[in-house]
C-alpha cells in the first residue's frame, strides 16, 4: 500500500512539473512574439516629439478686435436708427388714438379713424418684428463668419508652429465683489497656462490681414448723379 501511494504521489509531481514546464513554455514562446513590438513602441516613443499645446481667448478676440466691433457697431446703430423711427411712429398712433376719443362712435370718421389706427399698428408690428430679426441674422452673421476666420487662425498658426491642440479659455480676472465675475473665475476649465502658450495675439493679427482683404475687396460706393 505504501508503494502504491508513493507512485501516486511521484506521478502527480510529474504532472505538476509537465504543467509547469508547458506554462513556461507558452510565457517564454509570447514574450519572443511580443519584446520586438514593445522594443519597437518604446523607440518610436522615444524618437516622437511631445505633444504640443496652445490656448485661445475667443471671447476676449470678440470684445477687442477692432475689425469685429466696428462690424457689431454698426448693426448697434441700424437698431438704434429704427427704434428713433419706431418712437415717431408710436406717437403719432399715440396722436391718432387721442383724437378718435374726440369723436363718437358709429360715425363715419370714427370709423375711418379707428380702421386707419388698426391697419397702422398692424403694419407697424410687422415691421418691427422684421427689422429686428433683420438685425439680428446680421449680428449672428457677424460672429458666425469671424468665428470661421478664427478657427482658420488658430489651425494655420497651429500648423506653423507644429502644435496639437489648442485649447479655449478664459483670460477675464475674477472679482470679488461681483458673484458672476466669481462663478466664471471658479469655472475655468483651464487654471494655469504659460504666456507663450497663448496664440490670442497671433489670431487677432490674422483677423487683422483678413477683414482688411474683405474691406478692400467691397466695391467702393459711388456718389448719386
Amino acid at each position: 500500500m505504501r508503494q502504491k501511494g508513493r507512485a501516486t504521489q511521484n506521478a502527480r509531481r510529474a504532472k505538476v512539473r509537465t504543467v509547469r514546464h508547458q506554462v513556461y513554455g507558452i510565457a517564454i514562446g509570447l514574450a519572443a512574439v511580443l519584446a520586438p513590438g514593445l522594443v519597437a513602441n518604446q523607440a518610436q516613443a522615444q524618437n516622437t516629439e511631445p505633444h504640443r499645446i496652445a490656448v485661445v481667448d475667443v471671447g476676449y478676440i470678440f470684445k477687442s478686435h477692432t475689425g469685429i466691433r466696428t462690424q457689431v457697431a454698426k448693426i448697434e446703430a441700424d437698431l438704434k436708427a429704427f427704434d428713433a423711427e419706431l418712437k415717431d411712429k408710436r406717437e403719432q398712433l399715440r396722436v391718432m388714438a387721442a383724437k378718435l376719443k374726440d369723436l363718437s362712435p358709429g360715425t363715419p370718421d370714427y370709423a375711418a379713424l379707428e380702421e386707419q389706427i388698426t391697419d397702422m399698428d398692424a403694419k407697424l408690428r410687422l415691421e418691427m418684428n422684421r427689422k429686428r430679426k433683420e438685425l439680428a441674422d446680421a449680428e449672428a452673421k457677424i460672429y458666425f463668419d469671424n468665428y470661421q476666420h478664427i478657427a482658420e487662425g488658430v489651425k494655420f498658426l497651429a500648423g506653423h508652429y507644429k502644435i496639437n491642440l489648442v485649447l479655449r479659455y478664459n483670460s477675464e480676472e475674477m472679482k470679488e465683489g461681483e458673484g458672476q465675475s466669481v462663478i466664471r473665475g471658479v469655472m475655468k476649465n483651464i487654471v494655469y497656462h504659460d504666456e507663450q502658450l497663448d496664440m490670442t495675439p497671433g489670431v487677432m493679427q490674422y483677423l487683422d490681414r483678413v477683414i482688411k482683404t474683405q474691406v478692400a475687396g467691397k466695391p467702393a460706393a459711388t456718389s448719386p448723379r
